[in-house]
């Protein structure tokens, strides 16, 4: 883990540091002033590369950072934090961008729990209304952004009632050669919001239905007051998913036919864009043909990992050929 910049360290003659918001493996987020503009808070999010890295990954990663920090700086949302700037400082990459106030949703889920309470379905479908239309932003930019990282602890929700998707360096560019590329700024995610695609390091399969697996996954949070089980578990036992209504039966019946089709294990089974998943949201005339189906999930989680299992019984076949 790198270390932390110190308090009152000022970068680019322009930035001063007030104290850290968070730290990962490869960096931090900082509260900072912008002394060019006397009262402006901003948010700094670092990117420290490991200094053991080959000359030539480094180099790599410095232009990969700044190619998504371009791109990120000309993107102009109401639900996104504004990028305003990003530059280099001792080997450290930085992100520049609006630093957000307000509690974030995670928060707001716990407070609703000490309270034994759940929240208002009509209130989280308004923040999922701005949400949706942040991420058909993002995925209709060319080449078009995916999250990754899309969750109730990176949703905040400003004073003024303003849905702020405010980790917005975590984030993958699809681009023709992504398999070649090494993206600096991107997040793994969290396991219960974490589609099955985008487990171990493989991120050829990363596309818009990810995000809405964790968009889906955030509303089945908000609305019940916990995270659904991983795709893993599901992998591996399909009947531990939950139905949202048997948690709050207060869900009405096409918000729960939404988020479960949005959790389906393969990306396919999913709604083909978010602008589908946010109408679904609002259509209470759904048919029941979308009510899910553990036995469609399982022969889903199969196809989608039917060439790992060719090569798998492909070795039991030799192992049991080669044993005298």
């Amino acid at each position: 883990m790198s270390r932390l910049l110190e308090p009152q360290l000022v970068l680019k003659e322009r930035y001063r540091i007030v104290g850290p918001i968070g730290q990962g493996g490869m960096g931090a987020v900082y509260r900072a002033e912008d002394l060019l503009l006397p009262g402006r808070i901003c948010a700094l999010k670092e990117i420290a590369p490991d200094s053991e890295m080959a000359p030539e990954a480094l180099t790599q990663i410095q232009e990969q950072f700044r190619q998504e920090a371009g791109i990120l700086a000309r993107l102009d949302h109401p639900n996104l934090p504004k990028v305003s700037d990003y530059f280099t400082h001792e080997g450290r990459e930085y992100l520049v961008m609006d630093f957000v106030p307000g509690y974030d949703l995670r928060e707001l889920v716990e407070q609703a729990r000490e309270r034994d309470e759940h929240l208002d379905e009509r209130q989280v479908l308004r923040w999922a209304d701005q949400l949706c239309d942040a991420l058909a932003y993002l995925h209709s930019q060319d080449p078009p952004i995916v999250h990754r990282d899309i969750k109730p602890s990176n949703i905040k929700l400003t004073p003024s009632g303003l849905i702020k998707l405010v980790d917005f360096g975590l984030v993958k560019l699809l681009t023709s050669d992504e398999a070649r590329t090494i993206t600096v700024v991107q997040g793994r995610g969290t396991a219960a919001f974490t589609p099955l695609e985008q487990y171990g390091n493989d991120d050829g399969h990363t596309n818009a239905q990810s995000d809405i697996y964790a968009l889906g996954a955030t509303l089945y949070n908000l609305l019940t007051g916990r995270p659904p089980a991983t795709a893993r578990e599901r992998f591996l036992n399909p009947a531990v998913l939950i139905p949202p209504r048997n948690i709050n039966p207060h869900i009405a019946l096409n918000v729960e036919q939404a988020i479960l089709q949005a959790l389906k294990l393969h990306p396919d089974d999913r709604q083909a864009d978010v602008k589908i998943f946010h109408k679904m949201l609002h259509e209470s005339n759904i048919p029941h043909l979308l009510t899910p189906n553990p036995q469609e999930d399982w022969t889903s989680a199969l196809r989608a990992n039917l060439p790992l299992g060719g090569v798998a019984l492909t070795l039991l076949i030799l192992a049991f050929l080669l044993t005298p």
